[in-house]
């Protein structure tokens, strides 16, 4: 079982890092990477970026999407193109967010996943102050 644990995680790094690269090709804007392992068994890692239009947003979805292929990753699925206000890559293991800036805002799925992360945080920096 750990074999498997450990192909896993160096699967999951290496998509991490061809997605990383896509985005940057294409200069998506304020890339974040929320590690949700431990909190859904949907995926181990989200990217959330930005475009600055949604031209810019369909062309870095689908440069991610070019990539990972290239990878041998096959997405498991590609939702929003067709408005190109938020296109989520399902790449299995990690999920990619590609959203206009005031989408992103909206919805703030960065605070959604990392809520408990910050309460920790707080909570540790209280209780050593």
């Amino acid at each position: 079982m750990t074999t498997v644990r450990h192909s896993k995680a160096v699967n999951t790094a290496t998509l991490r890092k061809t997605v990383i690269a896509a985005l940057e090709d294409l200069k998506a804007k304020d890339i974040r990477e929320i590690d949700v392992r431990g909190k859904t068994s949907i995926a181990d890692l989200l990217v959330i970026a930005s475009g600055t239009s949604a031209r810019h947003v369909k062309s870095i979805a689908d440069e991610v999407v070019k990539f990972a292929k290239q990878a041998g990753v096959m997405p498991l699925g590609v939702e929003g193109e067709q408005e190109a206000e938020w296109v989520l890559v399902d790449l299995g293991d990690v999920i990619v967010h590609v959203m206009l800036p005031r989408i992103r805002e909206f919805y703030g799925l960065e605070r959604l996943w990392t809520v408990g992360d910050r309460d920790a945080a707080g909570e540790a920096a209280l209780a050593t102050g």
